[in-house]
C-alpha cells in the first residue's frame, strides 16, 4: 500500500538537495549560496532529510528522511527510490495510509539520521533517533540492528556516524539518554549533558562507551589520520576532539568555538572540516536575509571558510565531494533540502 502524505504542499515544493558547485580557485573565498537549484524528492513523505552518503561507486546520493526510509538518487532520468528501512518500518506497516505528521510516527516508523557507507564491504551503517545503530548490506532492503543500548543505558537518540575505513570500527553519538529526538529542543533548553560517544566493533559486535557526560553531541567524523574524532556539539556552539590514537588517547579537548549551532560535521578532504550550522548564535530576526549556512574549520580548529544564504535554509549537513567539485546542503528541520549551485564569491 502507498502511504499518503501529510498535507505540506508549500513545503513539499521546496524539498531538495543542494548541489554546489565550487570555482577551483576560489577555495578560500565566501560560497554564496543564495540562488539554490533544487534536486525534488520524489513526495511529500520524503521530507526532512537530514544526512547524504555516496557509496564505494560515488552512486548515490543516499538520503535519511523523516518517514523512516533511505533514499537513493539514481540520475536524472531513473529519480529516487526507497534503498532501505528499519525492521520496525515493516512491523508496523508504515507505507500504509496517514494523515499523521510525521514526528507523530517517527518513533515507531524510525527516524533514520546519520548515515556513512563503509567501502569496502559496501554496508551501509545508519544511526537511527528511535531504532539506535543499523546496518544494511550493498543491496539495500530491510536494515539490521546493531546496537540497542550502551553501557546499560538504551539509545534514546542516536544521531551521529562515522568509520574508520580501516579498522571497520563505527563511531557514533547519542545525543541524550533523557530525551528523543522529538523533544531535541529540550537538549538545547536544559543544556542536559547526558550524551555519548560510543565506538560498534563490527568484528565482535560490542559496543563501547568512549565518552558520557557529554553536552549534546550531535554530528561525528574521523580525522584523515584516524587519530582524533571531531564531534559537534549543538548547544555548547562548539567542537570537541576526542582522542582514539596515541599519547592522548581516551581524552578529550575543545577544537573550535563556533559562531552557530553545529549539527553534522564532515571532512572536506583537505585535512579539515565541513560544519552546517542550523543558525547562528546571535542572530537577528530583522535586517538582510543572509545568514551563516555552514563553516570550513581546519585541521588545528581554525576558521577557514564560510558558506552563506538565506535565513529560510537552517542546514544540517554540508559535504564536499572533491571528484565532482560540489557540495550538498541539506535542510531538514524546516522540512526541506536545499540544493544550491553557488560560485565562490
Amino acid at each position: 500500500m502507498k502511504r499518503t502524505a501529510w498535507k505540506l504542499p508549500l513545503l513539499a515544493a521546496l524539498l531538495a538537495a543542494v548541489l554546489l558547485l565550487l570555482a577551483p580557485a576560489a577555495a578560500a573565498k565566501a560560497i554564496d549560496a543564495r540562488n539554490p537549484q533544487r534536486l525534488e524528492l520524489p513526495d511529500t513523505l520524503a521530507i526532512g532529510p537530514e544526512s547524504v552518503a555516496f557509496d564505494g561507486h560515488g552512486a548515490g546520493p543516499y538520503v535519511s528522511v523523516s518517514d523512516g526510509r533511505i533514499l537513493k538518487y539514481g540520475g536524472e532520468g531513473a529519480g529516487w527510490a526507497t534503498f532501505a528501512y528499519s525492521p520496525s518500518y515493516t512491523k508496523n506497516n508504515c507505507d500504509a495510509f496517514s494523515d499523521l505528521p510525521p514526528v507523530a510516527t517517527e518513533s515507531s516508523c524510525g527516524r533514520p539520521l546519520g548515515l556513512r557507507f563503509h567501502v569496502n564491504s559496501g554496508n551501509l551503517y545508519i544511526a537511527d533517533a528511535y531504532m539506535g545503530l543499523m546496518r544494511v548490506g550493498p543491496n539495500g532492503g530491510e536494515a539490521t540492528v546493531l546496537a540497542k543500548e550502551a553501557g546499560g543505558a538504551p539509545l534514546r537518540f542516536t544521531n551521529g556516524v562515522d568509520i574508520d575505513q580501516v579498522t571497520g570500527d563505527v563511531y557514533f553519538t547519542d545525543s541524550s539518554t533523557t530525551y528523543t529526538r522529538a523533544q531535541h529542543q529540550m537538549v538545547t533548553t536544559t543544556r542536559d549533558s547526558t550524551g555519548r560517544i560510543m565506538k560498534y566493533n563490527p568484528q565482535t559486535n560490542q559496543v563501547t562507551v568512549l565518552q558520557s557526560g557529554v553536552t549534546y553531541p550531535n554530528g561525528i567524523a574521523i580525522s584523515a589520520d584516524r587519530t582524533h574524532l571531531i564531534v559537534a556539539l549543538t548547544g555548547p556552539c562548539k567542537l570537541m576532539r576526542y582522542w582514539i590514537r596515541g599519547p592522548k588517547a581516551n581524552t578529550s579537548e575543545l577544537f573550535a568555538d563556533l559562531p552557530g549551532y553545529p549539527d553534522n560535521v564532515r571532512p572536506d578532504g583537505k585535512g579539515g572540516y565541513w560544519v552546517a550550522l542550523h543558525r547562528e548564535k546571535f542572530e537577528l530576526p530583522f535586517g538582510l536575509d543572509i545568514h551563516l549556512l555552514g563553516v570550513r574549520i581546519g585541521a588545528e580548529g581554525e576558521l577557514l571558510q564560510e558558506m552563506k544564504g538565506p535565513k529560510n535554509v537552517r542546514p544540517t549537513e554540508a559535504v564536499e565531494r572533491d571528484d565532482m567539485m560540489a557540495k550538498y546542503i541539506l535542510d531538514p528541520l524546516s522540512y526541506r533540502t536545499s540544493v544550491s549551485l553557488a560560485l565562490s564569491m
